[in-house]
This record gives C-alpha cells, structure tokens and sequence, in this order.
C-alpha cells in the first residue's frame, strides 16, 4: 500500500477513497475521480461536511526523503485532461471530492504526498493548468513544462516553493489564494494568546512529568493587543479580542478601516502592546522586520505571537529577549526553518509556546481553499485556454 504521508481519520471519507483503517491506500482500490453522490443523487461531503473529523496539513513543507508513489486518477476517462492537481495526498483528494461541482471542469488527481522537483517534467508534460498544494517547483525543473501556463498555488505563500517572477518570464501565471483561512488562523493566534498569558504549555509539560507547576496568568480583559498586519486575519482576530474585553490597536502599510483596531504609530504600538500580533506576508521587505532594535522596543514583559511567517522575526533577537525576560512569552505557529529541527533553541526555552504551523488546518479551511482554486481554474477555461 501507499504510506500516507499527513495524518487523516479514516472516517466515511477515507473508506470512499479506498484507504485502510491505517491510513493507506488498499491495493487494487478504485479511486473516484468525479464527485461522490450523495442518497439524492447530489454530491455529498465525506463524513457530513468535513474530512473524517480532521484534514491533512498538505501545504505544509514535505517531508525528507522520496515522494511517495503516486497514482493519477482520470476524471474523465479515455483522455489526459489539460489540468492537474499535483500532489493531492488521499486527505485533500476526499476534500477535493467534498468541494467539486457537476459543473467544474476536468481535473486529474496525482495521488502522492508531495513531487520531487526531477519529476516535474514527465508529470506536467502535456498540462496547462496546475494546482500545486505544497511542491517546490524550481525555475530550472518548470522550464522543462512548456506546456503550463497556469499554477495555482492552494495558500498565499508560494514565494516558499517557487520565483513567481521567474515563472512569469517563462509564460506561466502562478494565482495564489488568499482569505482562505482568515478565521482559522485567527482563532488559533488567539489560541496561542490564551496559552501564553497562562502558561498553558509550562504547565501541561510539568504534570505530565508529575510536578505541579503552577503559573502567575496574565488576564487579557482590559489588556491592549497590537496586530502588526491587519488584514483579513488580523482583522478576524480583532473581533475575537474585542469580545473578550480587549483593546486593539493596530499599525498596516495602508490605512485601513478595521471595526474596533485603533491605527496608531508602529512605535506606540509595540510600547504600548501587552501582546503583539503579526499578521504580514514575507517579502524583501519584511523579512526580519522585527528585529533586535524593536523588539527592544516592546513593552517589558509583552507576550508575541506569530502565525505569519518565521522569517519576519530576527530569531537570535527573539531568543535574547526571552532569555532576559523583557518578553514574558513567545507563542510561535511558524519558523525559519520546517519541521523545527531537532534540538532548535526555540524547543527548549520554558517560556515558548509551539504548535506546527498548523493555523490554517480546518475542514472549513480546507474546503473553502479547493472551492476557491477549482473556482479559478474554471475561469481560465472559460477564457479559452483549455488546449
């Protein structure tokens, strides 16, 4: 069988694409390609709405060693269709069947965890449209492709896995996805929030090792939150902090108009934050953004929490400052470098808390994701740039 590479719970979802209770693809199996109908005769999703109770991380980064084998499922048989989903592990497979319409063009599944960049030639020869989950695709490797004039990569970070410059001279238009995601990764920064202010991991670790570590909370009531970024995310997780008594202020490249953040100076904000939110893309102008200088500018005894991308923070910088205690905490969804390496500094300071990039990891998330790429492939064909 085909070792599935992101953990599923082979629900309703998983039996219909012929997975094992283990999780692997039963030899011989059947895999549909087209929508699974439901007792009416509509299509239905797997388990009632979600993926078997929880979905695979697929965009996160691949795991070392060889891709898994691959099978592509046809769905429409007798013909290559022009479009495919590259590396559409079992899990998004069922959530690509729980999303697709009747009326949605032809994609073919390429069943594997994620693609090694020396296989790209031989997998999109032939195709013009491609949904890319979490493969690198080098500039080198793409030039071999060309007949793809279309990626569409599932999530707003494709910077990670490939140069959308690069492709463009190449004649390839990568389309990212944004929004997907806003109120999962908002709660889980205010997960992280609550975990940090009473320190939640600290003390979980220390019954676990049979003491009784009780923590000194920090109540957010009345507290000031900064959001660094207020976009869609930020902006979901303002609401969340409102309610629960909060006051947000907030600091954007561009003016924006937020129900209940107050825009202030980046310099008010981060004096005056009892936590810092960071809601920014990675690019050439945030990378390390926050570095040794403000973060010394923060609020002695502040919480930071970061659910946007590892490199916006000068990690050296954040690791001293928790180390002298100016930060109380650090609550950390992204890193430089992942997986987190084995013996990171970040893994072994009592005040971190670390969760594995894994914000944006909802059924809701996941569902409204494929509907919004299959939503943009479909226009592409209906522009006529079906081969």
């Amino acid at each position: 069988p085909v070792p599935l590479e992101f953990g599923c719970s082979p629900g309703r979802g998983a039996a219909l694409l012929g997975l094992t209770r283990s999780g692997a693809i039963r030899p011989g199996a059947v895999l549909p390609g087209a929508v699974l109908p439901g007792a009416d005769g509509a299509a239905s999703a797997p388990n009632g709405g979600g993926f078997g109770g929880s979905r695979s991380c697929a965009h996160a980064p691949p795991l070392p060693g060889p891709a898994s084998p691959a099978t592509i499922v046809q769905t429409n048989t007798g013909a290559r269709m022009s479009t495919l989903f590259l590396d559409a592990d079992p899990a998004m497979a069922a959530v690509y069947h729980a999303t697709r319409r009747p009326s949605d063009g032809p994609v073919d599944l390429n069943l594997a965890a994620h693609v090694d960049p020396s296989e790209l030639p031989a997998k999109l020869a032939g195709r013009t449209v491609v949904l890319n989950d979490h493969s690198f695709m080098p500039t080198e490797a793409m030039r071999q492709c060309p007949s793809v004039r279309h990626v569409i990569f599932l999530g707003t970070g494709a910077r990670s896995y490939m140069d959308p410059e690069a492709l463009a001279a190449l004649g390839i238009t990568v389309h990212t996805i944004k929004g997907y995601g806003d109120t999962a990764v908002a709660e889980h920064a205010m997960a992280l929030l609550f975990a940090a202010a009473r320190g939640l991991a600290i003390m979980d670790r220390g019954v676990r090792a049979g003491s009784w570590p009780r923590q000194e909370g920090m109540e957010l009531r009345g507290k000031t939150l900064g959001l660094i970024g207020v976009g869609g995310i930020g902006g979901e997780l303002a609401r969340i902090a409102t309610g629960v008594g909060m006051d947000v202020i907030g600091w954007n490249r561009s003016m924006r108009d937020v129900p209940g953040v107050r825009f202030v100076p980046l310099e008010q904000l981060l004096a005056d934050s009892h936590a810092v939110s960071l809601h920014l893309l990675l690019n050439d102008e945030t990378r390390g953004f926050l570095g040794a200088e403000r973060i010394a500018a923060m609020r002695p005894g502040a919480i930071l929490v970061n659910t946007a991308r590892g490199a916006v923070i000068d990690t050296s910088a954040l690791v001293a400052a928790l180390r002298s205690g100016h930060l109380r905490h650090a609550a950390l969804d992204v890193f430089d470098h992942e997986p987190l390496p084995p013996g990171d500094v970040l893994a072994s300071l009592q005040n971190v808390t670390l969760s594995a990039h894994s914000g944006f990891c909802t059924p809701e998330a996941s569902e409204t994701l494929l509907r919004r790429a299959l939503d943009i492939a479909a226009g592409i064909a209906e522009k006529g740039l079906r081969p």
